[in-house]
């Protein structure tokens, strides 16, 4: 579910896999995974728009071997050294198909890394195009995802989808909220399936980028509440 605060051992319950890679590619209608992170430490340089709902997400480095002891001195490879597409040439692979064939775009699940073990669900995103620029002594891979306007089953209308776009919680909000509510239910200090909620409905006018206006809760409070102003 978007906007929910997950374990990494839940995200990867969830999933159904071990999550050992930031780019998980699966062929649609099944949708693939990517792991973001915009933190200092963050080991590749993943951007989103200011209105979050386009990612921009940099390919992943060759392995780290005695041969290649600083991946970040090699392009990032498409094909490995058996010639089969590594995840960044899966990805290329499935733009070039769409484009050539006029195919829907892959789908992903993106999670981003509050901090260490702590994730938070973005939502669904669809897989649009790519870039392989130089940077530097390098070239490394651009992958341009954009919101899917739905989370699952049919897609939403469009008035609907700016009505998703304008209630998105901004990461910078997740942050401090996650860290005043030391990451547990306001209501009744649960620490597991929890949400970012608003505390002031969005329905109702609430807004999504003040701290003040956004609470953890629980499932079981998060559904309680619902749409109703207490």
């Amino acid at each position: 579910m978007k906007d929910e605060i997950l374990t990494y051992t839940e995200m990867c319950g969830r999933e159904g896999m071990s999550l050992q890679r930031g780019m998980n590619f699966r062929s649609p209608p099944a949708h693939g995974i990517v792991l973001m992170s915009r933190r200092p430490n963050a080991p590749y340089e993943d951007e989103m728009s200011s209105d979050e709902t386009v990612l921009l997400y940099e390919g992943h480095d060759v392995n780290r071997t005695k041969d290649t002891p600083d991946p970040k001195s090699h392009d990032q490879p498409r094909f490995s050294i058996h010639g089969k597409p590594t995840e960044n040439g899966k990805f290329a692979d499935s733009v070039d198909n769409m484009k050539k064939r006029n195919t829907k775009p892959a789908i992903f699940r993106v999670y981003e890394k509050m901090q260490t073990g702590i994730w938070t669900d973005r939502g669904l995103f669809l897989l649009r195009d790519y870039e392989y620029p130089q940077k530097g002594i390098r070239r490394v891979f651009k992958f341009r995802l954009e919101q899917a306007g739905f989370d699952s089953g049919a897609p939403r209308a469009s008035a609907a989808f700016v009505h998703e776009v304008s209630r998105q919680i901004p990461s910078s909000v997740k942050q401090q909220v996650y860290k005043r509510d030391r990451g547990q239910c306001v209501q009744c200090g649960a620490t597991d399936q929890l949400h970012f909620d608003h505390d002031f409905p969005f329905s109702k006018g609430g807004t999504s980028i003040l701290p003040e206006n956004v609470r953890i809760l629980c499932a079981r409070h998060n559904l309680a509440k619902s749409a109703n102003i207490e």
